[in-house]
């Protein structure tokens, strides 16, 4: 069984405080996209997980990917066998986008579906949330409005059936650990939740992420990337989760290789 773990962008995201088991409380709307990873899952005769990667590199061994870390929570609490798996990786890794939590999310929905454990999306969203902050979100990936440290997730419509997504990764890895270090906390001045009720053309007036003013800070290009989409025509341009990707949000499709020669670009399609 093959599925394809895309990726999702953070229009606005605001650090609203810090908890007491360590975590930080966000506010966000998450926005799936069509960029993807591939991740295919197969019963196996051994009692095993046989894994494989292959496309971008990823850093570590494979045995501490997201996706083992699925595999050993669900066989610890179900009665499954092994598998051979193979993840194809498309989605640059720590870029604000997503990847690893939407690799670790499907690997579960795989497996309820392989072995036929019929398990509720409740009961997935809790399994998901032990894997990682965002990983709840991509069970159900849709469109949604995020809080806590992300298993608050609230369905949102935003009509965004004609627009494009302009993904521009400029190479730099931002730790997630270290970005939080660097953050204010800060409160959005209206209902993030609400956020399909203001005309796109006007969300640079109400949203900012509280992670790109000190991550562009320390890495300029990010605010450059930015700024260049926002000349090419972006309606809306911003950095994605704790970075590096920045995104626009074009009204036609747009191709701009040539405009970021040497970057990681691609022009996607929103999802849901």
């Amino acid at each position: 069984m093959i599925a394809f773990p895309n990726a999702k962008i953070n229009i606005g995201l605001f650090v609203t405080g810090k908890r007491e088991d360590g975590f930080h409380n966000i506010e966000s709307v998450f926005l799936p996209v069509n960029l993807c990873d591939s991740l295919e899952v197969v019963k196996s005769q051994e009692d095993l997980f046989d894994f494989e990667m292959a496309g971008l590199k990823v850093i570590g061994k494979p045995q501490d990917n997201i996706c083992f870390k699925a595999y050993n929570l669900i066989k610890s609490k179900y009665n499954i066998g092994g598998i051979k798996s193979a993840l194809l990786k498309n989605i640059p890794m720590g870029a604000g986008l997503g990847g690893g939590s939407a690799d670790g999310a499907f690997m579960l929905k795989l497996l309820n579906s392989v072995f036929e454990l019929n398990l509720s999306i409740n009961e997935l969203n809790s399994l998901a949330a032990q894997l990682g902050s965002d990983c709840p979100f991509f069970i159900e990936n849709t469109p949604s409005f995020v809080a806590g440290r992300g298993e608050v997730i609230e369905p949102i419509l935003l009509n965004l059936q004609n627009y494009f997504v302009v993904l521009v990764n400029p190479g730099v890895h931002v730790n997630t650990g270290e970005a939080y270090k660097l953050i204010s906390i800060e409160k959005p001045d209206f209902d993030l939740a609400k956020l399909g009720s203001i005309a796109i053309v006007d969300w640079k007036d109400y949203l900012c992420n509280s992670f790109e003013k000190p991550i562009s800070t320390r890495y300029p290009i990010i605010s450059e990337i930015r700024d260049k989409l926002y000349g090419e025509g972006a309606i809306y341009a911003a950095m994605s989760g704790s970075g590096s990707t920045v995104f626009g949000i074009f009204s036609e499709r747009k191709n701009l290789k040539s405009q970021f020669s040497q970057l990681f670009c691609e022009t996607v399609e929103i999802l849901g």
